[in-house]
């Protein structure tokens, strides 16, 4: 999932320097929340790993 993340970034990147504005902030609002996913099943993957 951080991996979509990073290429949606890319996008994002890519689409900012062309001057695609709407394409830009569509991929990078998609890859905030693919990281905001992605964290948070981290975290939880961390926490649920550590039962005793």
């Amino acid at each position: 999932m951080l991996s979509y993340a990073v290429i949606f970034f890319i996008i994002a990147i890519v689409a900012a320097v062309l001057g695609f504005s709407g394409i830009a902030g569509a991929a990078t609002n998609i890859a905030w929340i693919l990281f905001v996913v992605f964290v948070i099943l981290a975290i939880i993957s961390l926490l649920r790993g550590r039962k005793v």
